[in-house]
């Protein structure tokens, strides 16, 4: 959520990198300073009723002290009337300060000044590309036929189980699946990233702390006899173990990751774009999370691209870099860089991670902070990747590694799988 001092000191600003996201915010923004005004007319109103009920209050003692009963007696049927003023006053501050949260919730990042306008992903600027592409034979097969090939994934058992996009992995496939996860978890840790097992799911507070709420909600598997959310990524809970939190300036910069599942409702995505692996309603992914002070946050995100690179290097798989524009920008992000691998077999890109600075956004609604060493609390930034996201470096493996014995493993997941085909 944006600062309202931030809005009001740079509305023209504001206003100018919204519309890289295709919004025209001047009468978003003009309203957002105008219900501040009212807010700081109302709270300057009680501060000087208080302040006279406790002049008051004070004088009204003195009077006692020195007999003048009556004229304390007048004067405390005015501190009764302050007293319900002051009350009026509280109530009408409060209703102003919620409703201007609610025009707060629906303003997005500001993006920041390198990310190019744009409307869809044809804008995004590809900014890095490594790896050949594989020339595959002309038999070669999609991964969701490779997976009923050699029996490791079943969509047609998941979609009976549960329904379509809940894919069950089988013998070789499953352990490549966990192989995967435990290849990940270790490049992460071994990067610094303290590694956290974090709950599936996550109660209102931390769907706003960290903007899927109310952006994403109707795309959150919701349990509605408990009000929890199913988390879509493991950025939900992680993020928001520093909810309410007053760091040192000495605690930074704090890196964790976790592998979990993600649960996605990915409402109104149908064609064969979504088919087998590439858009699944659960999923598997590992996660990188950072806190870092507002002077260090671009030079660690630009370290997490570099980390994420260099696991796609030792999978060797063909893969580019986006730079996002601001129309196929998150809600929270200032700056995303997504990562995508080539699917051969389906001569396409597909998204594998999504690396993304969000500055102070998601940490002034978290309220999370960090003393500097002036004394002052001030708001951290916070950063997350995927580092990686299963489906599609699994669909990226499969069609890739395929020869006409079966589908080699990558050298690095070999010491994970404890095999080296599957056939």
């Amino acid at each position: 959520m944006l600062q309202v001092p931030f809005i009001r000191e740079n509305k023209d600003l504001v206003i100018e990198r919204l519309a890289k996201r295709n919004i025209d915010a001047a009468e978003m923004i003009n309203n957002i300073i105008a219900f501040d005004e009212d807010r700081r007319r109302i709270q300057a109103e009680l501060d000087n009723t208080l302040a006279e009920s406790n002049t008051l209050s004070k004088e009204i003692g003195n009077l006692f002290k020195s007999g003048e009963v009556q004229k304390a007696n007048e004067l405390k049927a005015r501190t009764s009337e302050l007293k319900e003023s002051s009350k009026e006053l509280t109530e009408a501050l409060n209703n102003k300060a919620n409703e201007l949260n609610e025009l707060l919730y629906k303003v997005p990042n500001v993006p920041n000044d390198i990310v190019p306008k744009g409307g869809t992903d044809a804008d995004n600027e590809e900014v890095y590309r490594e790896g050949d592409i594989p020339e595959l034979d002309s038999d070669a097969l999609p991964h969701w036929e490779l997976a009923k090939k050699y029996d490791i994934i079943d969509f047609e058992l998941g979609n009976k189980i549960t329904g379509a996009g809940f894919p069950v992995y089988k013998g070789k496939g499953a352990r490549l699946q966990r192989a995967l996860i435990a290849y990940f978890l270790d490049k992460n840790t071994e990067a610094g990233y303290k590694e956290y097992q974090l709950p599936h799911l996550v109660n209102e507070a931390s769907g706003f702390g960290t903007g899927q709420l109310p952006d994403k909600e109707g795309q959150m598997y919701h349990v509605t006899a408990d009000n929890l959310y199913l988390i879509p990524t493991a950025e939900v809970p992680g993020t928001n173990i520093f909810r309410d939190v007053v760091l040192n300036e000495t605690d930074l910069p704090i890196g964790i990751t976790g592998y979990t599942p993600c649960f996605r409702r990915e409402a109104g995505s149908y064609g064969a774009h979504v088919r087998g692996l590439n858009r699944l309603h659960q999923f598997d992914k590992v996660e990188i999370l950072r806190v870092e002070h507002p002077s260090k946050s671009y030079d660690a995100l630009d370290g997490m691209v570099e980390h994420v690179k260099s696991i796609l290097q030792e999978l060797k798989l063909p893969y580019r870099i986006l730079r996002l524009c601001g129309g196929d920008l998150g809600f929270t992000s200032a700056l995303t860089y997504d990562f995508e691998v080539f699917s051969t077999a389906q001569d396409r890109w597909l998204e594998i991670s999504s690396v993304s600075n969000f500055e102070t956004f998601q940490a002034n609604r978290l309220k999370l902070r960090f003393k500097n060493n002036e004394g002052k609390n001030e708001l951290a930034h916070t950063l997350n990747g995927s580092s990686l996201a299963l489906p599609r470096v699994l669909a990226g493996i499969l069609e890739n590694y395929q020869t006409k014995d079966g589908i080699v493993i990558p050298e690095v997941l070999q010491p994970y799988t404890g095999f080296k085909i599957i056939d």
